[in-house]
């Protein structure tokens, strides 16, 4: 048997270095445990599945009226990839979409499963986040929105199925680079008193974002992360089969109004598209761009310049997509990793507003014409009155994947860079990055300091809605999760040492059951 790879997790950057990854990749698992004899050979396949909504779906958000659909600039796409060894199968689809509520995930999940009878747990299925797409979750509530639902979830499946027949031998590969003149927080720590009141009439807070405003500006009020993290997946003659990247940007903008766009997302998937074409036999190549963690940074940086509508996402992604291709050249690939899936749900408290807030929204809601002091109060107050009607509790669904060395943990909020960076810091496994958006909609993800100091992201709305210690309750449940495929391996044979970290130590997970284990 190899000997196990140790990784010191206390000494070691979350921005974890291309020589790192490539030293993980060559120090896992070989192919033959000396004790049992078992064998792994990773297979792979990718589809791309056309989701454009016709014209007239709403694009509509909780805070943001977009009107309807006018026309389409570029088309949206759901983008599959699977991957499976000899005892696992796992699925990963990204779609061009601003939002999609769980109940849509489901219902493509449940089409899957009854197609090819892989299990709902086995599906990790996001939203890219684009702002020229519609918002899957019952805003828009005319007949076409309905329709759209309901063709998005077909066509989620159909991604999967495709996929899932085109799966051949393939080999897999991880690798990473910054792109920090990209990449802007976009919440403000300022001084005490300087900041306007917030929507609800309330003065006090010390951070200025979206919406806000102030005289004395500090710092930016978190950190970013600037690392794009590339997984490259190649047949096994070599030939380009899909690459899944991940940056933590929330989106391009630049729209048009009406316009329908998948944003830099695509044209990052376009790009990669035209430079690796897969050889003769073997399905097209499929590029996929995810949404990292994001929740508190601006649009993609412009550099001072100006664009005409669409001219900078086209640009930016096809930037990003040229220097993917420079480091997948130097990527190491193999086939003999280790792939492991966990799954689990989470109870979390729901902000619903108080009997005064109740009342105060009802009050401005019924004087329109009454001016007030922020230009979102109407807006808000109206959140107000459609979170009054959820549940005191709503329940979230968590993932982790392990795919060799490399763990991709999904949440399904908006999550801050901060939570990112201490889950690759914390993760047990060598290279870690986080896809949000993912199986649902939970809003917001700010940490409890980020609560303390305000701001638009923590405005109670359906667009932030959870618990104020929502936050460390789901980083330490996902880093659980990523613990729990990374000794699962071990027992399976693998080389990789799984006494690095014990992600319980800061509490344990929180009102969590778990459902994960073989396919």
């Amino acid at each position: 048997m190899s000997r196990p790879l140790r990784i010191n997790l206390s000494t070691r950057s979350p921005r974890i270095v291309f020589s790192l990854i490539l030293v993980a990749f060559i120090g896992s698992a070989g192919a033959d445990d000396g004790e049992t004899g078992f064998k792994r050979h990773l297979e792979a396949g990718a589809a791309a599945v056309d989701i454009t909504p016709k014209l007239g779906v709403s694009l509509d958000g909780p805070i943001s009226k977009n009107g309807p659909v006018t026309g389409i600039h570029d088309r949206l796409y759901a983008r599959a990839l699977i991957l499976e060894d000899s005892t696992t199968r796992i699925a990963i689809v990204i779609c061009d979409a601003c939002i999609i509520g769980q109940d849509v995930f489901d219902a493509a999940k449940a089409k899957v499963e009854e197609e090819i009878g892989l299990p709902p747990n086995r599906m990790l299925v996001a939203a890219t986040h684009t702002h020229a797409a519609p918002r899957s979750m019952h805003i828009g509530t005319g007949t076409l929105d309905d329709e759209y639902h309901h063709f998005l979830a077909e066509r989620i499946a159909e991604a999967v199925v495709t996929a899932a027949n085109n799966v051949a031998p393939a080999q897999v590969g991880f690798g990473s680079f910054d792109k920090p003149e990209f990449v802007r927080c976009r919440r403000f720590l300022c001084q005490p008193d300087s900041v306007g009141v917030n929507p609800f009439g309330e003065s006090g807070e010390q951070c200025k974002s979206v919406s806000g405003q102030s005289s004395a500006v500090i710092k930016p009020a978190g950190p970013v992360d600037p690392q794009l993290s590339i997984l490259s997946v190649r047949h096994a003659d070599g030939s380009p089969l899909a690459v899944l990247a991940n940056f933590s940007v929330h989106y391009c903008g630049g729209y048009a109004r009406g316009q329908v766009s998948a944003d830099y997302f695509g044209f990052f998937a376009a790009t990669l598209q035209e430079k690796l074409q897969a050889s003769e036999g073997h399905p097209p190549f499929v590029g996929i761009m995810s949404n990292g963690t994001s929740g508190n940074t601006s649009s993609i940086e412009r550099g001072g310049k100006s664009y005409p509508a669409f001219g900078w996402m086209e640009k930016s992604g096809r930037i990003l997509a040229e220097q993917a291709a420079e480091v997948l050249a130097s990527i190491e690939h193999r086939s003999d990793v280790t792939l492991g899936m966990e799954e689990s749900e989470i109870e979390l408290a729901v902000r619903r507003p108080d009997s005064e807030r109740l009342a105060w929204a009802e009050d401005v809601l019924a004087h329109p014409q009454r001016s007030h002091p922020h230009r979102w109060t109407r807006v808000f107050a109206r959140e107000a009155v459609h979170v009054s009607k959820y549940p005191a509790t709503r329940k979230l669904k968590l993932q982790a994947i392990r795919i060799g060395d490399l763990g991709i943990a999904a949440i399904p909020c908006e999550v801050f860079a901060e939570t990112g960076l201490a889950i690759k810091h914390q993760s047990p496994l060598p290279a870690t990055f986080t896809i949000e958006l993912a199986n649902g909609y939970g809003g917001y993800l700010p940490p409890p300091e980020q609560h303390a100091v305000g701001g638009y992201e923590t405005w109670p709305a359906r667009s932030s809605c959870l618990e104020i210690n929502a936050e460390p309750k789901i980083r330490v449940e996902v880093l659980s999760l990523l613990q729990r495929t990374f000794t699962f391996a071990a027992r399976r044979g693998n080389a990789t040492d799984d006494t690095s970290m014990d992600p319980t130590d800061s509490g344990g997970p929180v009102g969590a059951s778990h459902r994960g284990g073989e396919r």
